[in-house]
This record gives structure tokens, sequence and C-alpha cells, in this order.
């Protein structure tokens, strides 16, 4: 679940940026788009090793703020290129988690110390805190930017409802086609958050929808939630009896 997330993630913002910043689809925009691809695929790679490099050489106990802080600015150097940099992120954590299973003898030596895996762990656990944090404050500033008066709106809560109905049908057609056995409850896993607000932040004025606005979003992040909770719960109840 977690890679399936992050490839729709990502494979969703690489659309939306090819989108916004192609007024017509043309042979020299797709090649656009694989040029930018290829790019941020070998940035990706040159950062992952350095990243892995600095972190077997750096001896002072504080480190991790660093590592992070040279990933924030590897992440805003392909931002400003309107590369894809969250494939940067993915890419280094793939990296990172793997790096041990990589056999190669000059590899191991140069890259391959022996507390890797216990920096690995400290660096993962101030990642998920950070994010934990960072996310719970975007949440807030993103209440207040909203109209909680608009819910009445019966036009936003038609489409709020019809995009929910339509996640999940596409969701079920797909998961039949690939997963043949039971469909619980992944089925019911598809939340929207923090990716789905930033890309409507991210639009351009000309292409806003005046219904499409932040009770529209808050609709959708709100029931897939509940959708997700309750199929949880349920599916676990159904799992104790049977």
């Amino acid at each position: 679940m977690i890679y399936e997330s992050s490839f729709s993630d990502i494979l969703g913002i690489i659309i939306f940026n090819f989108a916004i910043t192609n007024h017509s689809i043309t042979t020299s925009a797709f090649i656009g788009l694989g040029l930018s691809t290829f790019l941020i695929l070998l940035l990706s790679a040159i950062a992952c090793v350095v990243l892995l490099y600095v972190m077997g050489r750096l001896v002072h106990h504080i480190k991790f703020f660093l590592i992070i802080a040279i990933l924030i600015l590897v992440y805003a150097i392909g931002q400003s290129y309107h590369l894809s940099s969250l494939v940067l992120i993915l890419s280094t954590g793939l990296f990172l988690n793997n790096a041990d299973t990589i056999q190669n003898v000059w590899f191991r030596s140069i890259f391959l110390y022996k507390n890797l895996t216990a920096d690995l762990s400290q660096l993962y656990q101030l990642s998920a805190e950070s994010a934990f944090i960072l996310r719970t404050f975007f949440f807030v500033i993103f209440g207040f930017t909203m109209n909680i008066g608009e819910l009445n709106n019966k036009i936003v809560l038609a489409n709020g409802f019809f995009i929910l109905v339509t996640i999940y049908l596409i969701r079920m057609l797909f998961l039949k086609i690939f997963k043949k056995d039971n469909l619980g409850p992944i089925l019911y896993i598809a939340p929207r958050g923090l990716i789905s607000i930033l890309l409507y932040f991210n639009l351009p004025a000309s292409l806003k929808i005046p219904e499409v606005g932040t009770p529209f979003l808050f609709l959708v992040v709100l029931g897939s939630s509940i959708v997700m909770t309750l199929g949880i719960t349920l599916s676990k109840r159904n799992s104790v009896i049977e």
C-alpha cells in the first residue's frame, strides 16, 4: 500500500505538471517530459550516492537534520526547474533502505559502514515524526482558508459525493482486474489528503473552477478518510468473527 500510494502520488504530480505547463499536447511536450524525467532520475542517483557517503563520513552526533536539509535543497532545485522532485525523495528512501543488498565489493567498501542500520532507523523515526508535525500544521492552515458556510451549497455536496463514488468505483474495477481474491480492506484504503490540496493550490487561477474550492476538497478528504476508517474497522471485525 505504501508503494502504491507513493507511485500514484508521483505519477499524479507528473501528469499535473505536464498538463499545466503545456497548453497543447505536442511531440515536443512529450520530449520535454521525457527529458525532465531523465534529469530528475539522474539527479536522484547522484543525490542518493552523495547522501549515503555523507552519512558514513559524518562523526558529529547531530547529522540527520543536515541530511534532511540537503534533501530539501535538492528538492527545491528540482522544483525551480519544474522537475518532479518527489521522484528524488522516493528514490532516496528506496536506495537508503536497500543499499545493504547491493553486492558490489567496491560499493560496499566505500559507502557502507557499521552503524548504517541504526542510523537509518533513527532517520526513519525523525522523518516520520517531522512529517506528522508538518501535516498537522498544514491541515490547520487549510482549515483557516475554508468557509464552513459553503458546505450548505448543494452543488458542492453533489460534486463531492460524485467524486467519492467515482474514486471507489474505479478502484474496485482495477482491483477486480489485478486482484482476483477478496477486495477488502484494500478497497477502502484510498484516502485523499495533502497531495490533493497542494495540487489544488498550485493550480493557476485561470484553470480553477468556481464550484471546486476548499469546501469541495474538504468533503473529498473527509469522506475518503471516513470510508477508510469504517472499511478497515468492519473488515477487522469480520475477520475476528470468522
